[in-house]
C-alpha cells in the first residue's frame, strides 16, 4: 500500500443532500419541507406557539420585579481588607478607592462603585475613598484611626445624558451668536 492509496472506508463519508433537484432526486418540487404555509419557507420563527392556543409562557403567572435604577457595588468586608493589609498586597499608605481594591482582588464587578461592610475587624489606620459605606463599617474604620470619603458615583447613562445636555446647549449658544453677528 502507498500514501497515494489511502482511502477512507466505503460508505464512511455520507455526501450532502442535494433538494430542490427535480421529482427523481426524492427531494425535489419542496425539498423535504412539507407543502404550503409559514413553515416552508427560510428564516421562520414561531417559537411557543401553540396554534392560537394561550402559549404556556403567557399562561404562567409572573413573579418578582427588577428594578431598573438598583445600583451594582461591589461589596467589600473590613476583614478581607485586613487580611490584605496582612500579607502586604494592599498598600496602607495614600488612599484606597475602587481602583486599588481592584487591583487588590477583592473588588469585583461594581459598575457604580464600591461599597465598605463592617464584617470583621480592622486594626490599620486605612483612608478609603468609596461610594458607599455602612454606618458600623464607618465607625470602625474611624475607631482605628482612619477614615472613609463617600463620594457620588455618576451612572454611565447619566454622564452620557448630562454631556447631550451640554452640547445641546453649546449649539444653540453657537447659533444665538451667528443670528447676532448676522443682524449686527
Amino acid at each position: 500500500m502507498k500514501l497515494n492509496e489511502i482511502r477512507d472506508n466505503d460508505g464512511s463519508r455520507k455526501g450532502r443532500m442535494r433538494v430542490g433537484r427535480g421529482i427523481g432526486s426524492g427531494k425535489g418540487k419542496t425539498s423535504g419541507r412539507g407543502q404550503k404555509g409559514q413553515k416552508s419557507r427560510e428564516g421562520v420563527s414561531i417559537k411557543g406557539f401553540e396554534g392560537g392556543q394561550m402559549p404556556l409562557h403567557m399562561r404562567l403567572p409572573k413573579r418578582g420585579f427588577n428594578n431598573p435604577f438598583t445600583k451594582d457595588y461591589a461589596e467589600v468586608n473590613l476583614g478581607q481588607l485586613q487580611k490584605l493589609v496582612d500579607a502586604g498586597t494592599l498598600a496602607t499608605d495614600g488612599t484606597i478607592d475602587h481602583a486599588a481594591l481592584k487591583a487588590a482582588g477583592v473588588a469585583r464587578g461594581g459598575k457604580d462603585g464600591v461599597r465598605l461592610l463592617a464584617k470583621g475587624a480592622l486594626t490599620s489606620a486605612l483612608r478609603f475613598r468609596v461610594a458607599g459605606a455602612s454606618a458600623s463599617a464607618k465607625a470602625a474604620v474611624e475607631a482605628a484611626g482612619g477614615s472613609v470619603e463617600v463620594i457620588e458615583v455618576v451612572a454611565a447613562k447619566d454622564k452620557a445624558a448630562a454631556k447631550h445636555r451640554v452640547a445641546q446647549k453649546e449649539r444653540a449658544a453657537d447659533k444665538s451668536a451667528k443670528q447676532a453677528a448676522a443682524r449686527g
